[in-house]
């Protein structure tokens, strides 16, 4: 069993349809995956929300959410104007635990970027130390975007999460332009993996989840290669 954490660089960057992807490559090759979203904000209830729409793409995947807060804010800053109190750090930890429970990934959609509190005083990192604590083999994967920019953002993003002892197997594009320009083409091909020190997994297509849902669970192998063993106690294979 392994938990990957798949956080983005900013908000907006693909996270979602990246953590379909994801899912759906996984689901393909015959593994049990669920998805955890510990915050989700801007959706009221009974409104459509991320894992709805990673369920939609991937295939049916267990997902579980977390706080559900109805303002387009950082959570904590929701759950202030909607004058609740976000689920604590041991909380948060054992909804990521009991997903995992029998299963062989689980895949964790940040909030934001990788320092966006998810809680009194804690974010996703906090949330993955005690996740690893419990024993549960911990991976990252950062989501970022393809033009001018990606290469600052990209490389806090890493250093952020490797300065807590994780290990960070790649980057991701999380929406490839139709017709990318000079910039983009070497932030894929050189310059990313340069400057962040971790390899480039591959890169969503824009528009990737305007494809029909048996389009997008066919094609996303080809968009993020895989193809790296992972932690003691679980295996992607190849």
């Amino acid at each position: 069993m392994s938990v990957w954490f798949v956080t983005g660089t900013d908000t907006g960057v693909g996270k979602t349809v990246v953590t379909a992807a994801l899912a759906a490559i996984l689901r393909g090759r015959g593994r049990d995956v669920a998805v955890v979203k510990p915050a989700q904000t801007g959706v009221r209830p009974g409104e459509a929300g991320d894992l709805d729409e990673v369920r939609r793409l991937a295939g049916p995947v267990d997902v579980r959410e977390g706080a559900r807060l109805p303002d387009p804010l950082s959570p904590d800053r929701a759950a202030l104007v909607a004058g609740v109190e976000l689920p604590g750090l041991a909380d948060q930890a054992g909804l990521i635990l009991r997903a995992a429970a029998g299963r062989d990934d689980v895949l964790v959609e940040g909030a934001g970027g990788i320092t966006v509190n998810l809680g009194r005083g804690f974010g996703l990192l906090e949330i993955a130390g005690r996740v690893r604590e419990a024993g549960a083999p911990v991976a990252w994967i950062v989501v970022a975007r393809a033009g001018l920019g990606t290469l600052n953002h990209s490389k806090l993003t890493v250093s952020a999460i490797r300065d807590r002892g994780f290990a960070v197997r790649g980057i991701v594009i999380g929406s490839w332009p139709a017709d990318p320009g000079p910039a983009e083409r070497h932030n894929r091909d050189e310059d990313l993996a340069a400057h962040a020190g971790v390899p480039v997994l591959g890169a969503v297509p824009e528009g990737a989840a305007a494809l029909p849902p048996s389009g997008f669970q066919a094609r996303a192998a080809d968009w993020i290669k895989l193809e790296f063993s992972v932690l003691a106690g679980g295996c992607l294979g190849t």
